[in-house]
């Protein structure tokens, strides 16, 4: 059950309507200042089903504030935990996102999902270009000054106008094989969750990786459809067990 959502969701995202090819979108703005939908304290709590069968539970969270690499940045975090008999994924996704320039400083990933594996561990220094992988002996070169992670790339996508029929060709995942992502805007639709109900707008996600939004899993994402953009449904399919859906259970806004 790969959560690879994430890389499929940035596979996802552009179809309806007409079509603008984006290759640097820049976010939202206010005063010349970066407009962003969250802040310290957000969190967001799921239902993970796989099917229509309820096997977990999910979050996403804006953590609190840390420096890194004497930045200061905020820390997200993304868990999902579920089992459906042998299947059972237990992933954690963290990214520390630079504050002024919407890109991340630190990505962290843990994946155990049915009999795969992965643990990787990154530190980026956008001025030369480099990362230190801190989970072993290992550097090398990132594909851009703006880096950012499976993670990141779903809070930047909160920050962009999601105008049905968009679809932004983004070069920014931190290696070079993940470019590019593919944000496609598709439709809006109103859905019903544990939450309640919403109008949102619905983007597919691609990132050539496998991740949580891999795009062998044709994921979407609906974003509430204001000025928030909150992720209240993820849906993606899964190796093993088919599809897997995150549905917003509970909402407390950052301050």
């Amino acid at each position: 059950m790969k959560l690879r959502v994430w890389n499929r969701w940035a596979s996802a995202a552009a179809v309806l309507g007409g079509v603008a090819l984006l290759a640097g979108a820049a976010p939202l703005q206010d005063g010349g200042r970066a407009r962003l939908p969250f802040a310290v304290g957000e969190r967001a709590d799921y239902q993970v089903k796989i099917g229509v069968v309820s096997v977990g539970s999910g979050f996403v969270e804006v953590a609190g504030h840390e420096t890194v690499g004497g930045a200061q940045t905020m820390h997200t975090r993304m868990q999902v935990s579920g089992s459906l008999g042998i299947a059972r994924v237990d992933d954690r996704y963290e990214s520390w996102i630079d504050t002024r320039g919407m890109f991340s400083r630190r990505f962290t990933q843990n994946i155990h999902e049915v009999r795969y594996r992965r643990n990787r561990s990154y530190e980026f220094d956008p001025v030369r270009r480099t990362y230190r992988r801190l989970d072993k002996d290992e550097s090398g070169t990132i594909a851009t000054d703006k880096p950012l992670d499976d993670l990141s790339f779903m809070y930047y996508a909160r920050t962009l106008p999601l105008d049905v029929g968009d679809v932004y060709t983004l070069n920014r995942y931190f290696k070079e094989s993940g470019n590019p992502v593919v944000l496609r805007v598709v439709r809006r639709e109103t859905v019903d969750v544990p939450a309640g109900r919403f109008r949102t707008v619905v983007v597919q996600p691609s990132i050539r990786t496998n991740g949580l939004f891999g795009e062998g899993g044709r994921a979407e994402i609906y974003f509430t459809d204001d000025e928030r953009r909150i992720p209240v449904l993820i849906k993606s399919r899964v190796p093993v067990v088919g599809s897997l859906t995150m549905a917003l259970r509970a909402y407390r806004a950052g301050s």
